[in-house]
Order: structure tokens, then C-alpha cells, then sequence
């Protein structure tokens, strides 16, 4: 599928890599649907920069666990552009959830961001994907998805289902519907990180650097386009995988 003239639904679009997903797409061409949830500031400046680029834009905060919000962002995002032509599934929330827990609250935040969140949205636009013939799903997963990282139970089990899930929307959706994932490795430092772990992380690699939000927006938009590729994951963490092992 060819982005230009398509409409695009990225969760989580507002900041850090779910933003440089939107402007890759709006460079692309297409209109772009930027799904927040409490980022408002962040999801209206990331619209003006995709504008800029000459797309249409529309920020619309929404929960996507929950199926009435979820109901409510798909009208508004349908009356401005028609149907949802390419789903990212990119919301997460990454907090500690240390185990075991008096209180599962974060948990279950966690859970029904990454697997609730994607598995209603994807739910809610293939209907519609099914009837044109044509769609595409892409979900965003990382390293942890296969490494469980000590007290983000949560956040590694998330991201193992929503592995699990790429491959089942694809048997489920063949043929007009291609779900595929992408897992990226350390491309954008988190907030507050200095030089020493930057440098430490670089290490962990196989090609000694961090790579950068673009080698992972390069990917979703080869998954978009290629279109004999379905119920697969493209890691892009420059061999960390392997150098972990």
C-alpha cells in the first residue's frame, strides 16, 4: 500500500517514537490520526509539524482500552478523512510493576494499554479494512517482547502478547488485511539519560552506536508498502538481540 491519499491511525503519536511514526507518514503522504491520551500539548504541536508537511492532521484523546472512547476517536477520525486505511498500534505505558504486588493497578494499566488498546483498535478498523480490500497493520514492539526486564513484568508480557497477536490478525485477516510488527532496540534515549549510559547502552550493540527514531519509521513504512509480507517482525536494534546472547 502506497501511504499518499491513505489515512493513518497511530496510537500514542504524540511524543517521542510514536511522533517521528505521524511526521514519517505525513512526509509520506498520508492524513495522519494522532491518538493521545493525556499528552494534549505534545498531540497538538505533533499535528501542526504533520500540517506543515502539507498532511491532514487531527489529534483526538481517547483511551484506546476503552472500547466507548475507542468508538467515539473512530467517528471523528471518519468524518474528517473516511475509513482508517493503516493502523499503529503504538501506545504503551512503561512504568515499574515490580512483582509480587500488593496492587496490581499498574499492571493492569499497563496489560490494557498495549494488548486491550491494540486488539480493540485493530478490531474496530478491519471491519471497514475488509470491506475496501485493503489494509494494513503495523504494531510496535521492542527487545522485551523476547528479554523480560526485571520489574516491568508488566511491559515485557504486554509486548510478548502483542507478538503473539501480530501473528494471529494475520491468519485472521488474510488475505486483504497484512499485520506485521516492528521491534525496535535503542534508538531514542529516554528522558534524563547521561552520557555514560548512552555510551553503555551503544555497547550493548553489535554496531557500537545508537540508531535513531528514523531507522525505525524507515520500517514501518517498508512494512506498509511491501506487499508480500504479512505475520512478521522486523527487529531494528542494530544486533543487540545478538549481542545479548
Amino acid at each position: 500500500m502506497v501511504p499518499k491519499g491513505k489515512t493513518a491511525l497511530v496510537t500514542g503519536g504524540a511524543r517521542r517514537l510514536g511522533k517521528a511514526i505521524v511526521l514519517a507518514l505525513a512526509q509520506a503522504g498520508a492524513n495522519v490520526v494522532i491518538n493521545y491520551r493525556t499528552s494534549e500539548a505534545e498531540a497538538q504541536a505533533t499535528a501542526a509539524e504533520a500540517e506543515a508537511l502539507g498532511a491532514g492532521a487531527l489529534a483526538i484523546q481517547a483511551d484506546v482500552a476503552n472500547p466507548e472512547q475507542l468508538t467515539a476517536l473512530l467517528a471523528a477520525a471518519t468524518a474528517r478523512f473516511g475509513p482508517i486505511d493503516i493502523l499503529i498500534n503504538s501506545a504503551s505505558h512503561f512504568v515499574p510493576t515490580p512483582f509480587p504486588s500488593d496492587d496490581l493497578t499498574n499492571w493492569r494499566r499497563v496489560l490494557d494499554t498495549q494488548i486491550e488498546g491494540a486488539l480493540n483498535c485493530a478490531n474496530a478498523v478491519a471491519p471497514s479494512m475488509l470491506r475496501q480490500s485493503e489494509g494494513v497493520i503495523v504494531n510496535i514492539l521492542d527487545l522485551y517482547a523476547w528479554q523480560p526486564l526485571r520489574s516491568y513484568g508488566a511491559h515485557a508480557v504486554g509486548k510478548a502478547a502483542l507478538l503473539a497477536l501480530t501473528r494471529q490478525l494475520a491468519l485472521e485477516l488474510a488475505p486483504h488485511v497484512r499485520v506485521n510488527a516492528v521491534a525496535p532496540g535503542r534508538v531514542l534515549p529516554p528522558d534524563g539519560y547521561t552520557a555514560d549510559r548512552i555510551a553503555r547502552g551503544a555497547a550493548r550493540t553489535l554496531l557500537g552506536r545508537w540508531g535513531t527514531p528514523q531507522d525505525v519509521t524507515a520500517a514501518v513504512l517498508y512494512l506498509i508498502q511491501a506487499g508480500f509480507i504479512t505475520g512478521e517482525t522486523i527487529v531494528v536494534d542494530g544486533g543487540e538481540r545478538l549481542g545479548r546472547s
